[in-house]
């Protein structure tokens, strides 16, 4: 949650002097003075008193940082990292150095953690696809990074073929092999 309120003062910051200078109407001066004032205060980042930053975020961030930490590498069926992973050994590897224990195959971790529905996937979360035949059994699986509250869509790190990458579940081959979600982080 840190990096969102730094990205999103940042995003501020970067905007703040585009109004005014696009204004040519004379009245620049002032429209920028006024929009200073209201951009200076930045209290509505802080004053949520009901924010938190509970234990659930930290982890989660944890889990991603450490995932994103291996993009780029290298896919080797039945390797667990740290230079070289397969899917579920890729999972199994980023939550195990967060002091979770996954079961070493895809199959068995779809067991692992409480089912979650497609529409109520969040960051952290396993989901799991079928293999290369689209009928068949589970396959693959991967940690969703963020998730498109508008489209349902959500973007995940896993091992694939081609290296450690992020792909999105819209894509052709991901959205026709969907079979669920797991919650293995409370």
């Amino acid at each position: 949650m840190k990096t969102l309120k730094i990205f999103a003062v940042a995003m501020m910051l970067l905007t703040a002097g585009t109004p005014a200078i696009a204004d040519n109407n004379g009245n620049g001066k002032e429209q920028e003075e006024e929009q200073y004032k209201e951009i200076d205060n930045f209290d509505f980042l802080y004053d949520n008193e009901a924010y938190d930053e509970d234990f659930e975020f930290s982890e989660i961030d944890s889990v991603l940082d450490e995932a994103f930490s291996h993009l780029g590498a290298r896919y080797r069926r039945g390797q667990s990292g740290p230079n070289a992973f397969d899917c579920s050994g890729f999972t199994s590897y980023v939550f195990k150095n967060m002091g979770i224990d996954l079961n070493r195959s895809s199959r068995a971790q779809y067991t692992q953690g409480e089912a979650v529905k497609k529409d109520e996937v969040r960051t952290g979360d396993l989901v799991f696809f079928t293999g290369s035949n689209a009928r068949g059994a589970i396959g693959h699986v991967g940690i969703v990074v963020d998730v498109d509250p508008i489209s349902g869509s959500f973007n995940f790190i896993h091992a694939s073929t081609k290296g450690v990458k992020v792909s999105n579940s819209n894509e052709r081959y991901y959205s026709r092999r969907y079979v669920g979600a797991r919650r293995v982080m409370e």
